[in-house]
């Protein structure tokens, strides 16, 4: 009897090798914008039933496994390899295509707890970018039908709306560099304010909707040293 070979869609969460290593580019490039910085990759939870424990995470190619150790807060360091860019491998985690999300994460040490740098928002947001981590699908998400593939356009551009995540729910944000403060508005916050139950399942915020907020990574008016500042809720003043 003749074989047939039946090609489907990867179930478990995926991402390219190679684009990847495209971001890990970027950031040797533009260190200069978090030159303290070092360079970490991040999964994070999109579902509520999704289990953040004891996630395996390797890297695939035709000839290729690689495991990539991953830390208690679920971030990684990816090895380079000169075979897996040869393969065009996948990074696999033993997870279901839509119960993660996943992130750059770049940042200065010895800050505040609370506290993040300008410049490494705007360096993880080139980084993301150029790696594929975004993984909103919809086509009601207009920026992104645009923008997916130019990571100048979606960091630089007031329009282009990279959603970071602060480690807890967030009642507020505030820019402070030097004697100038301002605190963000609230279409800054929890994904602009608008999301839906229509549009939420196709959102990288969709269990993170109280962590999520935006910055001006784009307006050079606050310098890479800005600090951005949570007020997290439930924190007492």
């Amino acid at each position: 009897m003749q074989s047939v070979t039946v090609s489907t869609t990867r179930d478990p969460v995926d991402k390219s090798y190679r684009k990847m290593i495209k971001g890990m580019d970027r950031f040797e490039r533009e260190h200069a914008l978090a030159p303290a910085a070092s360079l970490r990759f991040r999964l994070l939870p999109r579902l509520s039933t999704a289990k953040m424990t004891g996630i395996s995470l390797r890297v695939a190619g035709d000839n290729l496994t690689l495991p990539v150790p991953v830390a208690e807060d679920n971030s990684f360091v990816l090895p380079r390899s000169e075979q897996a860019l040869r393969e065009d491998a996948a990074v696999l985690a033993n997870r279901k295509t839509n119960s993660m999300t996943w992130r750059a994460s770049v940042h200065t040490p010895g800050l505040p707890d609370g506290v993040r740098r300008l410049g490494d928002l705007r360096l993880e947001c080139k980084v993301g970018m150029d790696a594929g981590l975004i993984s909103n699908s919809a086509p009601i998400f207009g920026w992104l039908s645009n923008m997916l593939t130019d990571t100048d356009k979606v960091c630089s551009s007031p329009d282009g709306n990279y959603l970071f995540f602060a480690e807890r729910p967030i009642y507020g944000v505030t820019l402070r560099h030097g004697a100038r403060t301002t605190p963000l508005p609230f279409k800054m916050l929890y994904a602009a304010g608008d999301q839906t139950a229509e549009t939420l399942p196709f959102c990288d915020c969709q269990v993170l909707l109280d962590h999520s907020y935006y910055a001006p990574i784009w307006d050079p008016a606050w310098p890479d040293d800005t600090l951005v500042e949570f007020d997290y809720i439930g924190s007492t003043p």
